[in-house]
C-alpha cells in the first residue's frame, strides 16, 4: 500500500486513545532546528530566538491513519558534543529516528555520517531513519543542493529524504505525518492482534517503541479488547 492509500487525519494532542505508539527519537547538530521543526509541527510556533535544547524534551504528535490511531513520542534531543554521551542512552527501543541537518551549513551534513553510525549502534537493528534538510527558507544561503541530500539518503539505505522549514512550516506537518504512516505500514500486523483470545494479559503492557513511562494500564475487571503493537 502506497501512502497515496493511506487516509490521514492529524489530531488534538491531548488525544488519549490510540491503536499504536511509537517513539521516535530526532537528531542533528546543535543549531539546525530540530526543536523550532517540531514545535512548528505540533504548536504551529516559531522563535527565531528559541534557546537550544538542554538534553531532551518530549512531545507527542497524533494521527488517524485509516481509522486507527498512531501516537509519535517524540524525543527532540540537543546536539551539543558535550550532552552526546546522555543522548545515546534515549535510543533504546526507539522505533524511528529523524536525523536533521541544515541545508546552509556543510559542517551539519558532514556529521551525518557520525550520527547515524551512532543509530546503527546504538539503537535497534530495524529502526527506520528519515533524512530531513532544515531551513529551506534559506536557499539564497544554500550550502547542501537537493540532489546531495537525496543521494546520501539513497546510498545509506535511508526511508525518505525530504526538506523542510520550521520557519515558513514548509513540510514541517508533513514530516511527522510521513513518519507515522512509515511506522503504521510496518506494523499494521499489529493491529490485527486480538487481546480476547490471548490466555493471559499482564497488568501493563510496553507500547512498540516504548522506553520508560509511557506503558498502557488494561482494565482487567472489564477484560476489553485493545489493539496496540506490544512487546511481551
Amino acid at each position: 500500500m502506497s501512502n497515496e492509500d493511506l487516509k490521514y487525519e492529524v489530531l488534538k494532542k491531548d488525544t488519549k486513545q490510540f491503536d499504536l505508539s511509537f517513539k521516535l527519537i530526532i537528531l542533528g547538530n546543535s543549531g539546525v532546528g530540530k526543536s523550532c521543526l517540531t514545535l512548528k509541527a505540533i504548536k504551529n510556533t516559531y522563535d527565531d530566538f528559541y534557546t537550544p535544547t538542554i538534553g531532551f524534551e518530549f512531545l507527542s504528535f497524533n494521527v488517524k491513519i485509516n481509522e486507527h490511531i498512531i501516537k509519535l513520542q517524540i524525543w527532540d534531543t540537543c546536539g551539543q558534543e558535550a550532552y552526546r554521551s546522555i543522548i545515546r542512552s534515549f535510543y533504546r527501543n526507539s522505533s524511528l529516528a529523524i536525523i536533521v541537518y541544515a541545508i546552509d551549513s556543510k559542517e551539519s551534513f558532514k556529521a551525518l555520517q557520525s550520527w547515524l553510525n551512532e543509530i546503527k549502534t546504538e539503537s535497534n537493528p530495524d529502526i527506520d531513519i528519515i533524512l530531513v534538510g532544515n531551513k529551506a527558507d534559506l536557499d539564497d544561503q544554500r550550502e547542501i543542493e537537493n540532489s546531495v541530500g537525496k543521494k546520501f539518503c539513497e546510498d545509506n539505505n535511508l526511508n525518505l529524504f525530504m526538506e523542510t522549514s520550521a520557519k515558513t512550516g514548509f513540510n514541517a506537518e508533513n514530516l511527522f505525518i510521513r513518519a507515522a504512516q512509515i511506522l503504521y505500514q510496518k506494523h499494521q500486523l499489529d493491529l490485527s492482534v486480538d487481546f480476547s483470545k490471548v490466555p493471559y494479559i499482564p497488568e501493563r503492557i510496553k507500547i512498540v517503541g516504548n522506553d520508560i513511562d509511557s506503558e498502557l494500564d488494561i482494565d482487567n475487571e472489564n477484560k476489553r479488547k485493545k489493539k496496540c503493537g506490544c512487546l511481551f
